[in-house]
């Protein structure tokens, strides 16, 4: 977990700091899951349509490989993106 994050927790006892480290943690372990879970779900239910085989086939394969890199690509640029604007947000304006 990144230090920053408690960085605003100063005044709190140590013992609480570890509480909401451990928190903020399972929230991430989480969030990660559902991403994952959403990512197989969504390139399943669009690339595999035949289950007359134990393996998949090229075509859907090739879906399921697109499929997942254009879903990692677009959730990198939504949290880049996000980044931005809380680093924007932070900053007081002139």
């Amino acid at each position: 977990m990144d230090k920053n994050m408690l960085a605003g927790l100063e005044g709190m006892p140590e013992e609480d700091k570890m509480r909401m480290a451990s928190m903020i943690d399972q929230l991430q372990i989480r969030d990660s899951l559902k991403m994952y879970n959403s990512l197989v779900e969504r390139c399943f239910t669009d690339c595999v349509d035949d289950f007359t085989r134990k393996s998949l086939k090229k075509q859907e394969e090739t879906c399921v490989t697109r499929c997942a890199e254009k879903f990692l690509k677009h959730s990198m640029r939504v949290g880049m993106r996000f980044a931005e604007l809380n680093q924007g947000a932070a900053t007081p304006d002139n």
